[in-house]
C-alpha cells in the first residue's frame, strides 16, 4: 500500500516597502518556517532577512526564469516542502512575479496562504484622500507617449480614480501629457512611501507640474488621478438628473410623467430619465 503524498504550502507574503518596522509578525514567522523562500533577488532578499535575523535558503524567481522554476518548486511543494513566495518590496504579483507559480501551485491542488501586508497601491489612495469605493490600478505607464495617451484613454472612461506607478526621470514628460489632457485634474504624487523621506504633494496637474520643476521628485513614486473631467461632468450630470426626478416625484407625479418633464427641462434624455424615475420609485416602496 502507497503512502499518500504529502502535499506542502505555497505562502505569499508581503515584505516591507521602506520601513522594516511594517512586517508583521506572522510574515516572520512564515519566513522563519520556510524551508525555502522564492524571491525576485536574492541578493535583496539576503539583506531584508540579515536584517530581520534570520537565515532561510533563498531561490531566484524573477520575470526571466519564473516558467523554469516552476517545475523544481512544484516538485519540493508536492513532496511536502513549505515555500514562501516574496518579492523585492510589497506584495508578489502585484507588478512584481509569482502570478505564474501561484496559478500553478492552484492546478496542482498545493494549498496556496497569503499574509498581506505593505501595498504601495492601497498606501498611496489612502495617503491621497483620493475617492476609494471603487479604483483602477495601471501598474508602471508606458514608456512611449502614444501607449500612454491610449492607456489613459480607456482607464478614464471608467470614471474612476488611477493608481500607477512612473520613476522620477519619466514623471516630466507624464505630467506635461497629463496637463495636456486636463490641467484641472486633481492628482496626488506618493514619494518614498514608509521610508525617511515620505512625502505625498495633492493639487491639481498644473500645479504640481510646476512644483516637480521646481523642485524635481525624486526616488520611488506612486501616482493617484482623480476621475477625468469627461468622467466628473457625467457623474454631476447623473446627481442632477437623480435631483430633478426626486423633486417631481415628491410632487406627485408618476415615473413616466416626471420623465417627460425631466427631459423637457433639460435634465437629461427621455429614456435615462424614465430609468432613474422607474429606479427611485422602486426605492420609495421598499
Amino acid at each position: 500500500m502507497s503512502t499518500p503524498t504529502t502535499r506542502g504550502c505555497l505562502t505569499i507574503v508581503a515584505t516591507p516597502i521602506g520601513n522594516l518596522s511594517d512586517i508583521s509578525p506572522r510574515a516572520l514567522e512564515t519566513l522563519r518556517a520556510a524551508e525555502v523562500i522564492a524571491c525576485e533577488d536574492t541578493r535583496r532578499t539576503g539583506l531584508l532577512l540579515h536584517a530581520l535575523g534570520l537565515k532561510v535558503a533563498l531561490v531566484s524567481l524573477h520575470a526571466h526564469n519564473e516558467a523554469a522554476r516552476l517545475p523544481e518548486l512544484l516538485t519540493r511543494l508536492g513532496t511536502g516542502a513549505r515555500i514562501a513566495l516574496v518579492s523585492d518590496a510589497g506584495m508578489p504579483g502585484v507588478s512584481d512575479p509569482g502570478a505564474r507559480l501561484v496559478s500553478a501551485a492552484h492546478d496542482a491542488d498545493i494549498p496556496v496562504e497569503v499574509v498581506p501586508g505593505p501595498s504601495a497601491v492601497t498606501a498611496a489612495i489612502a495617503a491621497a484622500g483620493a475617492p476609494a469605493d471603487r479604483f483602477v490600478f495601471a501598474g508602471f505607464m508606458p514608456r512611449k507617449s502614444g501607449e500612454r495617451a491610449a492607456l489613459l484613454n480607456g482607464l478614464d472612461q471608467l470614471g474612476w480614480p488611477v493608481i500607477a506607478f512612473e520613476s522620477a526621470q519619466r514623471l516630466p514628460g507624464l505630467l506635461a501629457e497629463l496637463a495636456r489632457r486636463d490641467p484641472d485634474r486633481r492628482m496626488a504624487i506618493c514619494r518614498e512611501i514608509s521610508k525617511l523621506y515620505e512625502q505625498t504633494q495633492v493639487g491639481s496637474v498644473a500645479e504640481l507640474m510646476t512644483r516637480t520643476t521646481e523642485i524635481p521628485i525624486r526616488g520611488e513614486i506612486t501616482l493617484v488621478l482623480w476621475p477625468h473631467s469627461s468622467a466628473r461632468q457625467a457623474e454631476a450630470a447623473a446627481d442632477r438628473l437623480d435631483a430633478v426626478i426626486a423633486t417631481l416625484l415628491d410632487a406627485g407625479l408618476s415615473p413616466g410623467q416626471a420623465a417627460d418633464v425631466a427631459a423637457q427641462v433639460g435634465a437629461g434624455a427621455r429614456n435615462a430619465a424614465y430609468r432613474t424615475a422607474l429606479a427611485a420609485a422602486k426605492r420609495r416602496t421598499m
